[in-house]
């Protein structure tokens, strides 16, 4: 049987304190900032693109059923990006803290790798959202865009704490069974694009199902709409978690082999990892 295949790692230590894991891994701290800036930068530009009155999409007439789906593109596109772009080999591609806290439940994200995961996530959610105002202006701010803000729809707050509950353990499961599948790996962010498309085509709002906390916190600081907040924070984790318990029932701890949402093996990984047992099919 042929050696495990090794590429660069750089793990903390379990012993290692916050100094350490500053002094080791702050790149990926700004990369993950990076990332969702990038992400809530392009969801504000394609939102606005979109439904804005002032849009000059508006001259082509498009049917209101399709612009959801036209949006959940461009999202997916920009999603797309930056899971595959060098920030998001080197990370994991997180981008989201519902992602990184069910990570380190698995026991796959130091401790302090993941408090300054979800820290980096929650500002730069922030910073995108204040560069896409900054450049769109009263564009992105007025209705019907309004920041882009989620919030539970007519259908109550119970319809919108379901639909964030099963998507995000739809998009956890799929991440999981994907990215810890020999075959399936190269795959993943194809996948997670796609189930993009899907649910904001399914969504009664033009924001979207958000699935992801920080993208939630980026918009209501500037809306300064906190209607529901508790949703979407609560519901992505908790979908996510049970997704990860139910993986791991069926499959054992041990095939979640890392935390990054997409993997190679010339790309530097801060965590613990076991990629190496994966491709080489042992």
């Amino acid at each position: 049987m042929s050696d495990v295949v090794n590429f660069p790692m750089n793990p903390l230590s379990p012993s290692a304190s916050l100094t350490e894991a500053l002094n080791r891994h702050w790149k990926e701290y700004f990369m993950e900032a990076a990332e969702i800036a990038a992400l809530m930068l392009g969801t504000c530009f394609f939102g606005t693109l979109v439904y804005s009155s002032d849009s000059p999409l508006n001259y082509l007439q498009i049917p209101p059923a399709a612009k959801p789906s036209l949006m959940g593109l461009g999202v997916a596109m920009t999603t797309f990006l930056i899971i595959k772009s060098p920030f998001g080999r080197r990370t994991g591609a997180h981008f989201n803290p519902a992602v990184t806290l069910t990570f380190f439940w698995l026991r796959r994200v130091h401790r302090w790798d993941a408090g300054c995961y979800v820290t980096a996530q929650f500002i730069g959610g922030v910073l995108g959202v204040m560069v896409a105002h900054e450049l769109l202006g009263m564009h992105l701010s007025s209705a019907p865009v309004h920041y882009l803000v989620t919030i539970p729809g007519s259908r109550g707050k119970m319809f919108a704490f379901v639909g964030e509950f099963v998507l995000a353990g739809l998009l956890m499961g799929m991440v999981l069974y994907s990215s810890n599948h020999r075959r399936l790996v190269r795959f993943t962010p194809m996948l997670v694009a796609l189930l993009t498309i899907f649910y904001y085509t399914l969504s009664p709002s033009i924001a979207g199902y958000s699935v992801n906390p920080a993208r939630t916190f980026s918009s209501a600081v500037f809306a300064w709409i906190w209607y529901g907040i508790w949703i979407y924070f609560s519901a992505p984790f908790l979908g996510m978690m049970t997704a990860a318990a139910i993986y791991v029932r069926r499959t054992g701890s041990d095939h979640v082999y890392c935390a990054k949402v997409f993997h190679d093996i010339h790309t530097p990984c801060p965590f613990f990892c076991r990629f190496g047992t994966l491709i080489q099919g042992q």
